[in-house]
């Protein structure tokens, strides 16, 4: 039976089909193209053609049925070696084990084979619309084009375009998005796996790895050294700093309206029930990171709350769980607009303004902690002092292709932002805590080393999306303030202190990690202690910010090291 998109006649389809194909001559082709490689100034003509009909593609494809993959190519040095997907079907529909699967077959164990079928017809639950609105992002095409490397036509080109019409063919039939339903939809006969391209990426990957692990474990031997050299005020085992104080508050929401840049965002604003002083409340902000929302660290903001500390959590509108959602409903073009990088950092700049004139002196909005994740962290840091670097982006997104560092794929997105402001630096703020934040081509090691107040980079050792080693540790030796903490999460992900927000996408267990109770409990500590002593200006404070505090708090199921320095390390050197 012949399958059509949306219950649409098949005349406008056909029409679609023949746009198609007008769209896919020399000239076209070439367009397209440069949406897949140019790293800045990339037509959004495709993102448009999505939420008109889901691609031109998928119409011709469903209208032109073309043949679907019937052999897998596996080229081993000299040797090829190739798997019919009938095989492969047939075993799955009868448990029969058939054709050149057979082959294969008596070299793997019973329950080898049981799991070949449990992996071939697992349904990854995800929606068409949602698979085309993410491989055709600029995120989504970078993915792609790596995958391609690898997984190619018979005849040896890039498998970009047609993994991308299997998966989301796949993802609309009724039989979802699994491996058999992807080979069955990918639109050549043959599947070529670049077994060469795929070692040399594994290979590649494993020395990453490799070095990572190294430089984890003379982080621990750096963090046992620095115990031994400091100690706490005394030798009693310290408060907890993760119990909430005794102190009430409120919670405000207001809407702030930035008319010179025609945006409006939510703010909720927590203020303790302390009585009337002169002094002004110690004032903390706190920035989510991308696809999260003001739920993601409400945990902290209360925890502070509770300590005395007024807490300001705005929501950026063109990067939180809202904009991620638009994306997979084909709302929006891409996982964020590159001007978020600008107007991020704004955004707590014009609420900082608007909160000294809400609160008439009432909070100490002129010397300010700020706390952010990821994207959040990158908010944190430009505004603690470290500027923008275009010609270190131009530099790093040149190797994209072939770099391990998935937030890459977010800091070249900033290359395509129509500002050119690179300092955004607000004097009132005053202390940093930046955790899993993305620095290495953002900001470089100039842009890192200006930063001339304290900070404390917070970063999960399995991390895939910004990675510790890249991101964190290295840029952590640029700083050159000399109150610098590093805090190293061992088995920490890119979601160990995430709350889960109302709009954000469920991630599975090992996306997640360790329990995120011992992540957010780890948090509330450090927050406390580091935003007492820079913000509060409390000295007794002081004595915790060690590897001796770092140690006592440490819990084994996600083990923490707090470190001052990382001099000496050979594997940085």
């Amino acid at each position: 039976m012949q399958k059509f998109l949306f219950s649409l006649p098949k005349s406008q389809l056909l029409k679609w089909d023949k746009n198609y194909k007008t769209l896919t001559n020399t000239k076209s082709q070439g367009l397209l193209q440069s949406r897949s490689t140019s790293p800045r100034g990339k037509s959004r003509l495709l993102s448009g053609i999505i939420n008109v009909g889901l691609c031109l593609s998928l119409c011709h494809f469903w209208i032109n049925k073309v043949d679907a993959a019937e052999d897998i190519y596996l080229d081993y040095g000299p040797f090829q070696f190739t798997l019919s997907v009938k095989s492969l079907d047939t075993y799955v529909k009868t448990g029969k084990i058939k054709g050149n699967l057979a082959d294969y077959a008596q070299f793997l164990k019973e329950e080898q084979l049981e799991k070949l079928k449990i992996a071939l017809v697992t349904d990854a639950d995800i929606s068409y619309l949602s698979i085309s609105q993410f491989f055709y992002s600029y995120q989504g095409e970078r993915i792609l084009e790596k995958i391609g490397q690898v997984i190619q036509t018979k005849s040896g080109q890039s498998g970009f375009y047609g993994i991308r019409s299997a998966l989301i063919m796949a993802a609309a039939d009724e039989e979802g998005l699994t491996l058999l339903n992807f080979l069955n939809h990918f639109p050549t006969k043959g599947i070529k796996v670049n077994s060469e391209r795929g070692f040399e990426i594994i290979e590649n990957l494993t020395d990453v790895l490799r070095e990572t692990n190294q430089t984890i474990l003379e982080i621990e031997k750096q963090a046992q050294k620095e115990t031994l050299e400091s100690t706490l005020v005394d030798s009693n085992p310290p408060p907890d700093f993760s119990q909430p104080g005794n102190i009430a508050f409120r919670k405000q929401l207001y809407t702030m309206r930035d008319r010179k840049r025609n945006r409006t965002f939510p703010v909720e604003v927590y203020i303790p029930q302390l009585p009337e002083s002169s002094t002004p409340l110690p004032l903390v902000v706190i920035s989510h990171g991308l696809g999260s929302d003001r739920n993601s660290l409400a945990y902290l903001a209360k925890h502070l709350a509770s300590q005395g500390f007024a807490v300001a959590v705005p929501e950026h509108p063109g990067s939180n769980s809202s904009q991620i959602q638009n994306l997979l409903k084909g709302l929006a073009n891409d996982v964020t607009p590159p001007e978020e990088f600008i107007n991020r950092p704004l955004d707590i700049t014009y609420l900082l303004d608007e909160l000294t004139v809400i609160y008439e002196g009432k909070l100490n909005t002129q010397e300010v902690g700020i706390i952010g994740q990821s994207f959040g962290a990158y908010t944190a840091l430009a505004l603690g002092g470290a500027p923008l670097s275009f010609s270190q982006l131009e530099a790093e997104c040149k190797n994209l292709q072939e770099s391990f560092n998935l937030s890459l794929l977010l800091q070249c997105l900033a290359l395509e932002s129509s500002e050119t402001i690179t300092d955004l630096k607000d004097e009132r703020i005053k202390s940093v805590i930046a955790i899993n934040p993305l620095t290495s081509a953002l900001f470089g090691q100039e842009g890192m080393a200006q930063i001339d107040i304290p900070v404390m980079l917070v970063s999960g050792s399995s991390d895939p999306i910004t990675p510790a080693l890249p991101e964190q540790v290295i840029p952590f030796t640029w700083l050159t303030t000399k109150e610098k903490y590093l805090t190293l999460l061992k088995w920490g992900t890119h979601f160990s202190v995430l709350n889960e927000s109302s709009g954000s996408i469920p991630f599975p267990q090992a996306a997640v990690g360790p329990d995120p109770k011992i992540g957010q409990k780890y948090v509330k500590q450090l927050g406390l202690v580091f935003f007492s002593a820079y913000v509060k200006k409390r000295r007794e404070y002081f004595g915790y910010l060690n590897a001796d505090y770092g140690t006592r708090i440490s819990d084994s199921r996600m083990p923490l090291n707090l470190l001052r320095s990382l001099d000496g390390l050979s594997s940085l050197e």
